[in-house]
């Protein structure tokens, strides 16, 4: 465990001492933004028309209006960071020809691995964090329910950690940090297509595809609903990248 912590801080004084972190911080947040203020101005404009027409207060669901639609449009902006958030974690020990000295050391694939990917996971729990400030308008001005937004929260962060395991083992794959993120970008993409498949196949294949697709128990979690079943599925899909990320790991060691 000393030798994955020794690692993470490696990799996070390597992101924090360049500018590539920052701008994606910024990149994330200007466009989260974005769409929580226009979501956020439908919601407003929803809701003066259902007073107006007499619905009651109470019956006004903040959660649903707002929060829902903006947690489904994280999604997509974390398509296109995470990738350019991983790109680099074993590409670039490749480029600079250091990759050699860490197949050779006595340090475990495993503990090299996990440590990358722990690095990665912590700054991009920092930016989830920081995008946490957006409710603080909704609270100010209403009444949303707390449980369903910390439930969703949970559903992006386990997404996202999906998506760095699947961009960890794109850049073990080669040394062009944007191959590695083209790979995990494409991959990403072609799983969320697959749900869109599962809608219009027979019975069969639809409950297949359907379970296979990301976004599919992403819902689930953003309705706030904690699904068993829903968090193995973030587990084995973290899991098998961490493992395909390895295999590559060993074949490089011993071939």
């Amino acid at each position: 465990m000393r030798s994955v912590w020794i690692i993470a801080k490696k990799e996070l004084k390597t992101y924090l001492y360049s500018p590539i972190a920052y701008i994606l911080t910024a990149f994330f947040l200007l466009v989260a933004g974005f769409f929580y203020y226009s979501i956020l101005s439908w919601a407003n404009e929803q809701t003066m028309r259902l007073l107006q027409s007499g619905y009651p207060i109470d019956r006004v669901n903040i959660n649903q209006m707002l929060f829902e639609p903006f947690f489904n449009n994280m999604t997509v902006i974390l398509m296109f960071l995470l990738p350019l958030l991983t790109m680099r974690l074993f590409a670039d020990e490749k480029k600079m020809r250091t990759e050699e000295l860490l197949l050779t050391s006595p340090l475990r694939p495993t503990a090299l691995i996990l440590g990358k990917y722990l690095a990665a996971l912590i700054i991009y729990a920092i930016i989830l964090l920081l995008t946490a400030t957006f409710a603080v308008f909704a609270f100010v001005h209403g009444n949303p329910e707390v449980a369903p937004l910390l439930t969703a929260y949970l559903g992006l962060f386990l997404l996202g950690a999906v998506f760095i395991a699947i961009g960890l083992f794109a850049s073990s794959l080669t040394e062009n940090q944007v191959i590695a993120a083209a790979v995990s970008f494409s991959v990403i993409l072609l799983i969320w297509v697959v749900s869109w498949v599962g809608e219009s196949g027979p019975g069969a294949w639809r409950a297949i595809l359907t379970y296979l697709s990301f976004f599919t128990h992403f819902k689930n979690m953003v309705t706030g609903v904690i699904d068993t079943q829903d968090i193995v599925y973030f587990l084995s899909f973290i899991f098998l990248g961490l493992y395909l990320t390895r295999s590559v790991f060993e074949f490089r060691r011993w071939r």
